[in-house]
């Protein structure tokens, strides 16, 4: 009868997500809805007040006019939380943007509040002052979690592979009904009868050689090895241009850059790739002895 012997490999050591995880994705997209519904909520609210201001004040008859109006304030709002978004994601400041931004916010204010009338109760001020405050508020968080989720795609993370990690335990069968034969012992090997000396003829002395043991002095001498970490740039662009030294093996122009970054969806700013250009400089110096581009431009 035969029997079978079961051997189970090591298990995985690797585990499924942790719940921490899971509660704060939906943490995130739960207040990221909310974020949406009370932008959408206040710039309604303040919409229809500064609509029925302008009926109140010259539109009454063209109603298309009047609901027209309150755009020609509320989108400054709209279009600079925008361009403020435009230019933190590459790094910059947008002056002219926050001033839309302000002008926008601070008119609908103003206008949501005079359109109280003069004889109001202060609570009056309150309620209609809120909605476009709200608006401003919300909107600027909306644009928030915008940018650090376009911040999160940006960034390339490098993960380093796992280590002692085993193959899935497989139960594996093994045979025993004919055990192996034990392996053939092997001939014995009868070395050669070494040949006797010859006699030396009689009145004959044997000469020793003198040999010279004197040590051979050897120089040894240590080889510094430098350890240092990989460069990790967080940047698209700084990866990009980093990129490119490895690539063409000279000195990035700021055409090439450009063209680079216009390829990946980066825009085609030359100050920003040239700004790139020095952060990778900087923290690598020894990519400035690399040999200038063979094209040869009038700013590089």
């Amino acid at each position: 009868m035969s029997t079978a012997a079961r051997v189970d490999t090591p298990s995985t050591g690797v585990e499924a997500a942790s719940t921490p995880v899971d509660v704060e994705n939906a943490i995130t997209v739960t207040a990221a809805v909310l974020t949406v519904v009370l932008t959408a909520v206040a710039f309604w609210l303040s919409y229809e007040h500064l609509q029925e201001v302008a009926a109140a004040h010259g539109m009454a008859s063209a109603v298309a006019r009047s609901w027209a109006w309150p755009a020609t304030v509320d989108l400054f709002i709209v279009i600079g939380e925008l361009l403020i978004l435009r230019a933190s994601l590459a790094h910059k400041v947008d002056w002219w943007a926050i001033g839309l931004v302000t002008a926008g916010d601070g008119a609908s204010i103003a206008l949501n509040v005079a359109g109280v009338g003069k004889d109001a109760n202060a609570l009056n001020y309150v309620v209609a002052a809120v909605p476009p405050v709200a608006a401003l508020l919300a909107f600027g968080a909306l644009m928030r979690q915008v940018h650090a989720y376009l911040a999160r795609r940006a960034s390339t993370p490098i993960t380093t592979p796992l280590t002692g990690v085993d193959r899935p335990s497989t139960p594996v069968d093994i045979s025993v009904d004919h055990p192996p034969a034990a392996p053939a012992t092997p001939p014995a090997v009868t070395a050669d009868p070494v040949p006797d000396r010859p006699a030396l003829p009689v009145g004959v002395k044997a000469v020793s050689t003198p040999v010279d043991t004197d040590p051979v002095s050897v120089d040894a001498r240590s080889t510094a090895v430098d350890l240092c970490m990989p460069v990790v740039y967080t940047n698209r662009v700084d990866q990009l241009v980093r990129a490119l030294y490895g690539t063409d093996f000279v000195q990035p122009s700021t055409a090439r850059m450009t063209m680079a970054m216009a390829a990946a969806g980066l825009g085609a700013s030359e100050s920003t790739a040239r700004t790139a250009r020095g952060r990778v400089k900087t923290r690598e110096p020894y990519l400035a002895d690399f040999p200038g581009s063979l094209r040869v431009e009038a700013v590089g």
